[in-house]
């Protein structure tokens, strides 16, 4: 790595990296010179980063698990501090979507977005401080909200995010006699596999806007390609995943005595989508 990789020498952790945003904020954060750590639940996908990040230089571990499990997360971070002998940033990306009214839903897919979007990011911002802690780390925490807990009317989905930003501005609080600062991203729409559990007609209105003649079952990951066309093509509606993550390299990028607190990254047009 050269003069160029501010994170040279840090020990990162991202979640949700399979896909979409975590795997945006992991490739970047491994070119920037971290030695980054990979978790989600495809392997395959994770090891294609691995690979990129490599050949630019950097390092990355690939270890698969699931953020519903608290003691999968903390052995998580205990494997790269194994590994590195330091925690300096965690990225709590993983999140997931079920959108539907209140008297329509399945409450196991309620459970599944509170422990998925909430439990797990308490339980890796607290074990991620212990371990930042135990090493002296500057650290930076990141947890990646939405757009969605700016509106009061946003749902199950948009609760669990209004519950992330609260959990960030606590844990800032908390942490201002530490080295360690807390970072709140909030994405609105992006080009990623987010949609997938929408319903089918929302599902088809996304592939008819990336132009491409493919059937994508609700549930289904969109090919890579379908996302790619959606970057490129519908720009005023739709992000890219790498604005994201170039917002949360800046932000993981600071002395330890600038605390950047919220990072709203959204096209400039909104989408209105269900909830």
């Amino acid at each position: 790595m050269t003069s160029s990789s501010p994170l040279q020498g840090r020990t990162a952790i991202v979640t949700g990296a399979s896909s979409g945003i975590g795997r945006a904020i992991a490739q970047h954060l491994g070119e920037a010179g971290a030695h980054v750590f990979l978790s989600g639940r495809t392997a395959h996908s994770m090891e294609e980063s691995k690979k990129t990040i490599e050949e630019a230089g950097g390092r990355a571990s690939v270890i698969t698990g699931d953020v519903r499990d608290v003691a999968q997360i903390r052995s998580l971070i205990d494997s790269a501090v194994d590994e590195t002998g330091r925690l300096d940033i965690m990225v709590n990306n993983a999140g997931i979507s079920y959108p539907a009214p209140i008297i329509e839903g399945d409450p196991e897919e309620w459970r599944a977005m509170l422990e998925t979007n909430i439990l797990a990011v308490l339980v890796g911002c607290q074990a991620a401080v212990k371990a930042m802690r135990a090493c002296g780390a500057e650290g930076q925490i990141v947890n990646i909200s939405s757009v969605a807990a700016q509106r009061s009317n946003s749902g199950v989905y948009g609760s669990t995010k209004h519950a992330v930003n609260s959990i960030s501005s606590s844990l800032r609080d908390e942490l201002e006699n530490d080295t360690i600062r807390v970072t709140n991203v909030m994405p609105g729409a992006i080009a990623t596999n987010f949609a997938r559990n929408f319903d089918q007609d929302f599902v088809d209105t996304i592939v008819k806007m990336a132009g491409m003649d493919v059937e994508v079952k609700r549930g289904d990951r969109m090919p890579p390609e379908v996302l790619d066309a959606l970057a490129e093509n519908m720009k005023q509606l739709l992000g890219n995943p790498n604005d994201v993550a170039k917002a949360v390299l800046y932000a993981v990028s600071q002395p330890i005595e600038v605390n950047i607190a919220d990072i709203v990254i959204r096209p400039p047009k909104s989408m209105n989508v269900p909830h």
